[in-house]
C-alpha cells in the first residue's frame, strides 16, 4: 500500500482537524446550555448522545444488551454501536443523571466520531488514484459532515465501511468481509457493498472471493450478535423489529404519500420492493455497461438508492454517502451543489422540529417553515438524483470518468512510446498496447486484470454466459 506523502499527509491531518474544530463550534451552544427542547432544535444542535444517555439507562449504569432495562429504556440500534455507547458510558465519572455527566458523554462520543471521522479521510486518500490522493479534502471540510457528525454514532460504521473498501481494493476479500459483518453490527449500510462485490466478481470471474467475503461478513455479524441474541432477544431484536414497524418520519419521500391506505410495515413492505428493483437495476448495469463499472461507482448508487427510497432520511445519513461520491465522482462542481442542497436541507430539518416541539409557538407557527421544510427534501432528493444520473452516464462511457482519465492518458502515452521504440530497434509496427479502462479501477481487488466471463446484453457489451468459480 503506497501512503500519500508526507506533505499531502499532513495536509489532510490540519483539514480533517480544522472540520473538527468547527464540529465543535457548531453544538457549542447546547454543549454551554444544555439539550433541552425546543432549544437544542432552534440552535440546531441536537445530538441522539445527550438524549439516550439519560434515557436509555447508561447514566444509571446499566449496561444495554447485558443488564436487564425497562422496555421503554430499551436501546433501538444494533449490538455493535449499542457496545460503544455502552463502553463510553462506563468511562463517564461519576453517578446518575446529571449536567455535568450528560456533557461528559456527548464529549467522549464527539471526540470518538471525530477519530473515526480522519480514518475515513486516511481511508480516502488510499483508496483512490494515487493523482486524486487530494480529493479526500473533500471528505475532511465536508459540510454534511462538519454539521451532522454528533446527531449519531453513523461516523463509526462509515469507518468500518471505508477500511472494508480499502481492503478489498488491496485484494484482501475476507478481511474485507470481516469488516463489513462488523460494519453491519452498527448500521446496516456497509451491508450493500456486497451487492457491488458480487456484481463485479460475477463479471470477472472470481465468484470464490465473493463467497469468501461474504462467508468472513457473516461469521463476523453472527460473532457479534449471536450472544445477545442468546441471553437478551427481546433487546436485540428491538432494532429490527423497529425499523419494520416506525412510521414513515423525517425527510423521507414516502411523506408526500402519507394518504396511502397504510401502516408502518406496509411503507417498509413497498419501500423494501422498490429498493430491490433498484438494485437489480444497478446489478444489470454493472453486468451490462461497456466497461466494468469502478467498485465505489456501484456502492455509491446502492446506498443512494437505499436512502432516497427509505422510511426515514436523518440528517445525519448524510455521512453515509460523502466517502462514496469522493470516490466515485470527485467533481467538485457536483458535489458542492450536493452539499449546498444538503445544508439547507439540515436547517430545514431543525427548525420542523423545533415548530414541532415549541407545540407550534416557534417562529409564531408559520406555514413557511413547513414549506421550506418540503423544499429541503426535494432539493436532497433532486441534487443525489443528479449525481446518481451523472454516476450512471460516466459508467456507460467511461471517458467521462475524471478517475480513470488520467490512467488512460498514461497508458496511451506508454503504450506509444513501446512501439516507437520497438518500430526503431526491430523495423516493424508494432501492435498498440492498451490498457482496458475497467482495469483501472484502484478498488479493483482481485477482479483486476481479470477477462470478462459473464455480461449481459443490451449496453455495448459483448454478451457472455460463462460462469467461473
Amino acid at each position: 500500500m503506497k501512503l500519500p506523502g508526507s506533505r499531502l499527509l499532513w495536509l489532510l491531518l490540519t483539514a480533517t482537524t480544522l472540520g473538527a474544530a468547527l464540529s465543535v463550534v457548531a453544538v457549542q451552544w447546547c454543549r454551554i446550555n444544555g439539550w433541552t427542547d425546543p432549544d437544542q432544535h432552534i440552535h440546531m444542535c441536537y445530538s441522539d448522545f445527550s438524549l439516550l444517555f439519560s434515557q436509555r439507562g447508561l447514566a444509571e449504569g446499566l449496561f444495554p444488551f447485558v443488564d436487564d432495562v425497562p422496555a421503554d429504556q430499551v436501546m433501538e440500534y444494533p449490538v455493535l454501536l449499542v457496545m460503544v455507547a455502552g463502553v463510553l458510558a462506563l468511562l463517564v465519572p461519576g453517578q446518575g443523571i446529571t449536567e455535568e455527566r450528560i456533557l461528559a458523554f456527548y464529549d467522549l462520543n464527539h471526540f470518538a466520531v471525530v477519530l473515526c471521522w480522519l480514518g475515513v479521510v486516511l481511508a480516502t486518500a488510499y483508496s483512490t488514484a494515487g493523482h486524486r490522493r487530494k480529493d479526500a479534502l473533500m471528505v475532511a471540510l465536508a459540510p454534511g459532515i462538519i454539521l451532522s457528525l454528533s446527531i449519531n454514532w453513523d461516523m463509526w460504521a462509515v469507518f468500518l465501511g471505508a477500511l472494508a473498501l480499502l481492503l478489498w481494493g488491496r485484494s484482501h476479500p475476507v478481511w474485507a468481509g470481516v469488516l463489513i459483518g462488523l460494519g453491519t453490527a452498527m448500521k446496516l449500510y456497509p451491508l450493500f457493498f456486497l451487492g457491488a462485490i458480487l456484481v463485479l466478481c460475477l463479471r470477472s470471474g472470481r465468484l470464490r472471493s465473493f463467497a469468501a467475503t461474504t462467508l468472513a461478513a457473516v461469521l463476523t455479524w453472527l460473532a457479534v450478535n449471536l450472544p445477545f441474541m442468546l441471553l437478551q432477544f427481546e433487546q436485540w431484536s428491538t432494532f429490527y423489529r423497529f425499523s419494520s414497524e416506525r412510521d414513515v418520519s423525517f425527510s423521507s419521500v414516502w411523506l408526500f404519500f402519507s394518504w396511502l391506505p397504510l401502516d408502518g410495515a406496509g411503507f417498509s413492505l413497498l419501500s423494501n420492493g422498490l429498493f430491490l428493483l433498484c438494485c437489480l437495476g444497478v446489478a444489470y448495469l454493472g453486468l451490462a455497461a461497456p466497461t466494468r463499472p469502478r467498485m465505489a461507482q456501484l456502492c455509491f448508487l446502492i446506498v443512494a438508492s437505499f436512502l432516497l427510497l427509505g422510511k426515514v432520511y436523518s440528517p445525519q445519513f448524510v455521512i453515509w454517502l460523502i466517502p462514496l461520491l469522493v470516490l466515485a465522482r470527485p467533481k467538485v462542481r457536483g458535489y458542492l451543489l450536493w452539499q449546498a442542497a444538503e445544508v439547507y436541507h439540515w436547517v430545514s430539518v431543525w427548525m420542523m422540529s423545533a415548530k414541532i416541539t415549541s407545540g407550534g409557538e416557534f417562529a409564531g407557527g408559520t406555514e413557511l417553515i413547513d414549506w421550506a421544510y418540503h423544499l429541503g427534501i426535494l432539493a436532497h432528493m433532486a441534487t443525489l438524483i443528479y449525481l446518481m444520473v451523472q454516476v450512471v452516464r460516466e459508467i456507460l462511457d467511461p471517458e467521462k470518468d475524471i478517475v480513470r482519465s488520467r490512467d488512460r492518458d498514461r497508458v496511451t502515452v506508454s503504450a506509444a512510446a513501446a512501439d516507437d521504440e520497438a518500430h526503431s530497434s526491430e523495423g516493424l509496427a508494432a501492435e498498440p498496447r492498451r490498457k482496458e479502462l475497467g482495469e483501472s479501477d484502484p478498488l479493483a481487488g482481485v477482479t483486476r486484470g481479470q477477462p470478462e466471463t459473464f455480461a449481459l446484453p443490451g449496453l455495448g457489451r459483448p454478451t457472455s454466459w460463462r460462469l467461473r468459480w
